[in-house]
């Protein structure tokens, strides 16, 4: 899933989908697509972010009209800043943690087990909803990792008896909390947490500015998808006395920001001095 901000800016160099795989995904499933899409354009870049090959290859796999989404080179960039802080903080984790299971929520078309190749001893889950795994099988081979894709919605609570609960956890979620309710949400998290010895999630969360503006995202109003979930720092701290938030970022504020084009640059440190913008978008780092 991705941002509900997209907009004109420069043409990106874009990769060509041709007849292929049919993607029949509608409301808040179909907003992985962009996303993927934005991996996509961010790997023909000259200095890529990601260089996310497996996400070109199989947006050339796909009969779907993504230049209809009107993705600019400043989206791509913001997409691939964002996926690479949650890797990066998930990697770290692994690194303290070589037993450890990751739960990764809301996976879409995400190759996040794929660009991290976690170890032998790491246990990965991928949920997502019944026809995302499906097309996730169809479309990516089997990462080599002891890996389990779990075909259900995430604020189902039966899957989580799937994972172990004696392991050091590590939960991401990338473009997810946003479209769930704050009760679905924060039920979701605070039911992993307790699962778990001990861990850390690492996840962006939009403001309540953000849910009202969403009016705006042309994304959004192509795929019928909604809004609901929007927090800040302190409503995160809140979410259970476990939790800590051990580093918060804005999205604005990315490292690597400067790979964003002049005009978005330019725009992006602007933004960054009015608080409330700067804080609609957020990533998260926690431990519990």
């Amino acid at each position: 899933m991705t941002s509900p901000r997209h907009g004109d800016g420069p043409a990106p160099k874009t990769p060509d989908s041709g007849p292929g795989i049919k993607v029949r995904l509608t409301g808040e499933k179909e907003t992985l697509l962009p996303t993927l899409y934005a991996r996509a354009i961010d790997c023909l870049s000259p200095d890529p972010i990601l260089g996310d090959t497996l996400a070109l290859d199989t947006v050339r796999q796909l009969d779907y009209d993504f230049r209809a989404m009107r993705l600019s080179a400043g989206d791509a960039v913001t997409v691939a800043l964002r996926a690479r802080q949650l890797d990066r903080w998930t990697a770290e984790f692994l690194e303290r943690h070589d037993d450890a299971v990751v739960v990764h929520l809301g996976c879409g078309l995400d190759t996040r087990v794929h660009r991290l190749a976690p170890g032998p001893g790491v246990r990965w889950f991928d949920v997502d909803y019944p026809e995302v795994i499906d097309l996730r099988r169809e479309l990516y081979p089997e990462p080599a990792a002891d890996y389990t894709a779990v075909p259900s919605s995430v604020t189902d609570p039966a899957w989580v008896a799937q994972v172990p609960s004696d392991r050091p956890m590590m939960i991401v979620a990338e473009g997810l909390l946003m479209y769930l309710t704050e009760e679905d949400a924060t039920a979701l998290l605070r039911r992993l947490i307790v699962h778990a010895p001990h861990g850390a999630a690492a996840f962006d969360a939009f403001s309540s500015f953000a849910i009202r503006t969403q009016r705006f995202s042309h994304v959004l109003r192509k795929a019928g998808a909604r809004l609901h979930w929007g927090t800040d720092r302190a409503g995160i701290a809140a979410l259970s006395p476990r939790l800590r938030i051990a580093e918060d970022v804005s999205a604005l504020e990315l490292p690597g920001i400067e790979k964003l084009p002049p005009v978005y640059r330019l725009a992006a440190r602007a933004a960054a001095k009015v608080p409330r913008v700067r804080d609609t978008w957020r990533l998260y780092h926690c431990r519990f």
